[in-house]
């Protein structure tokens, strides 16, 4: 009779740890991966900024000039069947060259005017920047974190390029989720068209970047919970974190890539960049910038910043 009631103890135990489980795995889905409002970012101290890179973000004479431009506005129904919404403008003097920039987690396309003036100014550039799945005006009831939105990506290059010729010569361009995105692209079977990559504060792998960010804003460890997201992830969202791997995709990649990371990155560690240029099969170089946080590179040290992009797109675009 004790054994038996031993033996129920355990189970109920197992019982609740598994309802616990549970529950904890979708609170952490709705937390980082359901579409909406994220509070738990706010005062993140690993997203704070230097008071320069504020002011660009929130003031830079890139903003009026995006929105003064006459974007061509356009669709695109995902291979799920979700409608995709992104902005084109062409260069000022017809080329054959353009630039797709992919903006990160929670922001939406037109914040890449902080690059997309710079492409279309003095690089003469047509520029496209579109909203990922769950972002801006595309719809989507979850963030993707790059997976689906690298096969997203891929089918707006097809469309562009259909759009405007097929000499076109594509560089990809993203900013943190949006650097993932192009790096995930990156082992798939690319169009010809796509000629670089440049990554700017990408993380390696969705699983491991929420791991770092459990363990640093949570004090928990990554196992169990973050095994369980994954399952409740696949199920509502159709991707599990380990399968989300820039990584792995670098691994397969034939197209050029130019890293870049801040040195100082405490939100997503600039070790995971070192880490992917050094699995890279494809040609890559690397920049990495003093002093500066998340996404602050190109504020910080635009100047160095500008020199390696140009100097990489001359190694690998036409002129």
């Amino acid at each position: 009779m004790k054994h038996k009631k031993g033996w129920m103890i355990i189970a109920g135990i197992l019982v609740i740890l598994f309802i616990i489980e549970v529950l904890a795995s979708i609170f952490f889905y709705d937390l980082a991966i359901k579409r909406g409002p994220k509070d738990f970012l706010n005062g993140n101290e690993d997203l704070k900024v230097s008071d320069k890179a504020m002011d660009e973000f929130l003031q830079g004479d890139w903003i009026d000039w995006t929105n003064e431009q006459k974007f061509e506005e356009m669709q695109l129904t995902s291979y799920d069947g979700l409608k995709l919404q992104g902005y084109y403008l062409p260069a000022k003097k017809p080329t054959n060259k353009l630039v797709i920039l992919a903006h990160g987690y929670l922001g939406h396309a037109k914040q890449m005017g902080l690059y997309g003036k710079y492409y279309y100014e003095k690089l003469g550039y047509n520029i496209f920047m579109p909203d990922a799945r769950g972002h801006g005006e595309s719809e989507g009831d979850y963030y993707g974190f790059g997976w689906q939105d690298r096969l997203d990506l891929i089918d707006w290059t097809k469309k562009l390029v259909k759009k405007l010729g097929p000499e076109t010569e594509v560089v990809y361009h993203g900013l943190s989720m949006g650097a993932a995105t192009v790096l995930m692209a990156s082992g798939e079977k690319l169009p010809d068209n796509i000629k670089a990559i440049v990554a700017d504060s990408p993380y390696a792998s969705v699983y491991e970047l929420f791991a770092y960010q459990m363990k640093r804003m949570y004090h928990l460890p990554a196992f169990p919970i973050l095994d369980g997201t994954s399952v409740v992830t696949k199920i509502r969202a159709g991707y599990s974190l380990r399968e989300a791997s820039a990584l792995k995709q670098v691994q397969k990649a034939t197209v050029p890539i130019l890293y870049i990371h801040g040195n100082t990155d405490t939100f997503v560690p600039t070790k995971m960049t070192h880490k992917l240029y050094e699995h890279t099969k494809s040609p890559a170089e690397i920049l990495t910038v003093d002093g500066a946080n998340h996404g602050e590179s190109y504020v910080l040290a635009r100047d160095k910043y500008i020199a390696k992009l140009n100097h990489f797109l001359g190694e690998y675009v036409g002129e």
